[in-house]
Order: C-alpha cells, then sequence, then structure tokens
C-alpha cells in the first residue's frame, strides 16, 4: 500500500510518522507533503530519509489513502481536489458536520466506514477521548446527558503555542514582560476558558464541536453541555465528566465496563496518587480513566476523569487505526 500524509512537517504530521513506525501496516511507499515553507526538508521513516514534497506540485494519484494533518484552510482547498484520486482521512474540523462524511473513533464507530464518498473526518481531539468511555456506558445504560470540563493541554493549539508557554514560562521566572501572541491571555502559569472562536449563546465552537459530534458520532439523542478550558500543560488533554444515564446503574458493573472498554485503561485507587495525570498519559496509546465515583446528587449519574495524549488518541493514533479498519474492511 502506498500512503501520504499532507502536513507531513507539523506535530501531528509528525506524530503520525511515528505511530506508522510502530503499526503493522505495510507500506510500501510513504509519501510526505507539505507547505513551500517545509518542503523539501527530510523526515525520517523505517530507517530511509524521505525528501518532503511540495502541495502544489504533489500527485494525489500516487497513494491509495492520504492523510491530511495541515488545518482547515489547507482541507478545504485541497481535500475535494485529492478525493478524486485517494481516500482522505481529515483531521480538521472543516469535513466533520458533513452529513456525506464519516466522523469515526475507530473502537467506537467503524461501521460508519461502510458508506463514504473518499472523504472520511477525525473527531476533535477532545471528542475522539471522551467517546471511549461513553461508548459501553450508553450500550449498558443509554446515557440521557453529559457535562464535562476539558483541561487542553497547549500542544492542541500547535508547535508555535507550545514554544510560547515555554518561553513566557521562562520569561516570567526571570521577571520579564511576559507577551501573548497565540493566546488571548498570559498561558504561563496560568489557564483560559476559551479555545476556539466564539459562537452562538457565550459558547466557543471547541465547545460546540464537543457537542455536536457526540450526538453524530453516538446518538443525537444524547445531550451534552462543555466547558472548555486551556491549561498551561504540554500534552495530553483531561477532562472531568458527569455522565447521566436513563436507567440505573450499579458502580461494580460500570467498573468492569469501563476495564474492558478497548482503548482504555481504568487506574482509579482511591489514594494519594492513585490516578492518571496528563504527564503520565504523554506518549501513551491508552486513554485512562480515573476518579470513577457515584455523583450524590443524581442517583442515575456519575462522575470520571478521563486523560489522553491529544497528539496521539486525539489525532495521529487514530488516524493511523481508521486506515488499519479501511484495510481490514477491504
Amino acid at each position: 500500500m502506498n500512503l501520504a500524509i499532507i502536513g507531513a512537517t507539523g506535530n501531528v504530521g509528525r506524530k503520525t510518522i511515528e505511530v506508522l513506525e510502530k503499526s503493522n501496516l505495510k507500506i510500501e511507499n510513504l509519501f510526505l507533503v507539505a507547505s513551500e515553507k517545509s518542503a523539501g526538508q527530510r523526515l525520517k521513516f523505517n530507517n530511509k530519509e524521505l525528501t518532503v514534497e511540495l502541495l502544489e506540485k504533489y500527485d494525489f494519484s500516487k497513494a491509495e489513502i492520504t492523510i491530511f494533518a495541515a488545518g482547515s484552510e489547507i482541507a478545504k482547498n485541497w481535500v475535494p481536489i485529492a478525493a478524486k484520486k485517494t481516500i482522505v482521512i481529515d483531521n480538521s474540523k472543516h469535513f466533520r458536520m458533513d452529513n456525506d462524511v464519516p466522523l469515526v473513533v475507530a473502537e467506537v464507530n467503524p461501521e460508519a466506514l461502510n458508506v463514504h464518498k473518499n472523504i472520511i473526518a477525525n473527531p476533535n481531539c477532545s471528542t475522539i477521548q471522551l467517546m471511549l468511555p461513553l461508548k459501553p456506558l450508553h450500550d449498558k445504560y443509554k446515557i440521557k446527558r453529559v457535562i464535562v470540563s476539558t483541561y487542553q493541554a497547549v500542544s492542541g493549539a500547535g508547535k508555535a503555542s507550545v514554544d510560547e508557554l515555554f518561553n513566557q514560562t521562562k520569561d516570567y521566572l526571570n521577571n520579564k514582560q511576559i507577551k501573548s501572541k497565540n493566546f488571548t491571555k498570559q498561558m504561563a502559569f496560568n489557564l483560559i476558558p476559551h479555545i476556539d472562536n466564539f459562537v452562538e449563546d457565550g459558547y466557543t465552537k471547541e465547545e460546540w464541536k464537543m457537542e455536536n459530534e457526540t450526538k453524530k458520532i453516538l446518538d443525537k439523542k444524547i445531550g451534552l453541555s462543555a466547558t472548555c478550558v486551556r491549561v498551561p500543560v504540554k500534552t495530553s488533554h483531561s477532562e472531568s465528566v458527569n455522565i447521566e444515564f436513563d436507567n440505573d446503574y450499579d458502580l461494580e458493573t460500570v467498573n468492569k465496563i469501563l476495564n474492558n472498554a478497548p482503548g482504555c485503561k481504568v487506574v482509579d485507587e482511591r489514594k494519594d496518587g492513585g490516578y492518571i495525570t496528563p504527564l503520565e498519559a504523554e506518549g501513551d496509546y491508552l486513554t485512562f480513566i480515573s476518579r470513577i465515583r457515584k455523583d450524590h446528587s443524581n442517583k442515575k449519574a456519575i462522575n470520571i476523569w478521563v486523560v489522553s495524549d491529544n497528539l496521539l488518541k486525539g489525532a495521529a493514533l487514530n488516524t493511523v487505526q481508521i486506515v488499519e479498519c479501511l484495510i481490514k474492511s477491504k
């Protein structure tokens, strides 16, 4: 199989290359493609040096499957062109709510891949990790409502945002003036309750995405309310999640369900340090679940803590798993 990555030199593109190296996929040729700024760079894949090709001159017919990891504007302009010659898996938000485009989490709704028009969307990073525990719980108890607060790492906003956090931290510790370029306020030693643009009713687009992507992937009847917060963490998103069921539940059964959920691992020892933090989840393929407990204000609700590497399961890993699902179904 021939595979291509558009936006190969970015955070998600480079992470996708790493995941592909560790996968069992048999790739004959991997084509790395980027904008003029990055074209000509050389990146390693399976101990070979590959030259990054220029997007404007790349022939999309060279690969059976093409992964786009280059943002919404590139996706808007180039995915329709690419889809005439290759199956596209797009990491951006541009096609996610298109009725003709399946929105897929590999462990949750791979059957959605049965019908596509050569464009498949990778969900929002914070949505992906939320779907993993919600899916088996919904199958058992029927979820009525979800309230989620996210604590999202700066790597979700790109390499420049990671660099800015590091630079602001150094400036803060050296008593220098803090300058904010990629964030609306100081990020170092702070948090910002604002991710993406504001939309209707005071919500942000990130919160809107979580609500509507959950409905599309899991069940349109599920009510979801999100508050998305950027925190001074390099990698891994965390989520505090309250889940209300239609039916009564048994906490022991809930624990068993989550322990057996594909792609998940429960770490919930109910003692000091007996839970997962973003730092521990970084670099791990698993989505971790901690702090599983009854909601004492609602007998049909539980609280959980969910942590996952946003560049892996939240982006590159899920994309590669979609490739694996496509090959398996073929």
